[in-house]
């Protein structure tokens, strides 16, 4: 039988506790579903199933107001935000704005998708037309990948085109696509991608989210858990503020064949719904981690780092060492409040990587259900499973 220890814990020390673990549970990333419900499915029951699945926005594609109010209505019961998107907001963007923005289901306007350079005056104006009659929700929009051709970009390079749009179009909170697992491998230009979005926004003074994929076509695989946590814990290391899954529906394309997204086309679960799930059940516990931090240094390990990405420099006390083996890792020193968060990701979806850490008193670890434990300060060797993540933390 264990014993019981009676511990004397000072009232205003439980009362602090109390208040961090209250506010902490307060807070939440937002986690968008791209492509979702059918307007034809529009029912209680599907967005209460969204909501299940640890999305609380959502992204459908209405072919008039009248029937996005409808799902408006019926994400409104279920708790789930929505990004209003239909002909009208196009065609009658002040009146139709007027008609939703006191909606207590909204949370943003939808303008369109992968604009070219060319499409930027437009937008611009379009935007503003929206923000003359509603400065309460921001307007969204998804720029293209570093990926993408001159062609599609209609700039000479990827830098120009992200800085082009954030200085001819004024919305508030910025999005980029990129989906970096093909097969057994990544883009060799996925954290590039990262690195010129997010210096972007941070110079803009603007927040970014940044997208996982949750759905197979093309050359990319059927999502497993370790690619979309590579890609989610990639991005929150960045900065992003923002998850956004690509599809929770499945499309019917016949060129890209898209196949199990977490719903299928015929309106079933796959297996990728219980993987979102799963990661967006990590994600809301460690949104305290997250939400309104601001990276302070990042740097990568490895024998070889990605392209358009720097080394790890000198880490900040009470880091005495970490080292890696294996692919390597994105290495994020960030700060939210009070507290500092080392957060390590392994960069390799494939393999788990051995992660060696030494700290100086005062370093908690955070676990996956966001409690904490001390770390202890000798030379400790964990196993940080394919694309997984491993946080610690310290106060001011």
């Amino acid at each position: 039988m264990k014993r019981l220890l009676l511990v004397i814990i000072p009232f205003c020390l439980l009362l602090s506790c109390r208040n961090e673990s209250i506010e902490n549970s307060k807070k939440q990333i937002p986690v968008l579903a791209w492509y979702s419900i059918p307007h034809t499915q529009t029912t209680l029951a599907r967005y209460l199933e969204l909501k299940e699945a640890g999305f609380t926005h959502n992204l459908s594609f209405f072919p008039d107001a009248e029937t996005m109010k409808a799902a408006f209505d019926t994400a409104q019961v279920a708790g789930i935000k929505m990004i209003a998107y239909c002909p009208e907001l196009k065609s009658k963007p002040e009146e139709t704005v007027t008609k939703f923005m006191n909606h207590p289901a909204l949370a943003a306007y939808m303008l369109r998708d992968e604009p070219n350079r060319r499409d930027f005056p437009e937008l611009g104006d379009w935007a503003k037309k929206i923000m003359s009659v509603d400065t309460g929700h921001f307007c969204y929009l998804n720029l293209f990948p570093n990926y993408a051709s001159e062609e599609q970009l209609g700039t000479k390079t990827y830098k120009e085109h992200v800085d082009l749009f954030i200085e001819e179009v004024p919305i508030q909170v910025l999005s980029f696509d990129h989906y970096p697992v093909l097969g057994d491998s990544l883009r060799p230009e996925w954290y590039e991608n990262l690195e010129i979005f997010s210096a972007a926004a941070r110079n803009a003074g603007k927040p970014f989210w940044a997208f996982a994929l949750s759905v197979a076509h093309g050359p990319y695989p059927i999502p497993e858990v370790s690619h979309m946590r590579l890609q989610v814990y990639s991005d929150l290391a960045y900065g992003a503020q923002g998850i956004e899954y690509f599809t929770y529906w499945t499309p019917y394309d016949t060129a890209w064949k898209f196949n199990n997204a977490p719903i299928s086309l015929e309106g079933n679960r796959t297996e990728s719904y219980d993987r979102v799930k799963k990661v967006n059940e990590e994600i809301k516990k460690l949104s305290y981690v997250f939400l309104g931090a601001k990276v302070v240094t990042l740097g990568h390990t490895g024998e070889q780092i990605p392209a358009g990405t720097k080394r790890i420099g000198e880490l900040p006390e009470p880091v005495k060492k970490i080292s890696t083996e294996g692919t390597g890792a994105v290495v994020s020193v960030m700060q939210n409040g009070i507290n500092n968060y080392l957060v390590i990701v392994n960069r390799d979806f494939l393999k788990p990587m051995k992660l060696t850490t030494e700290f100086k008193p005062g370093v908690y670890t955070i676990s996956k259900d966001g409690s904490k434990t001390k770390a202890g300060t000798e030379l400790n060797t964990i196993d940080v499973e394919p694309g997984d993540v491993a946080i610690f933390n310290w106060k001011k």
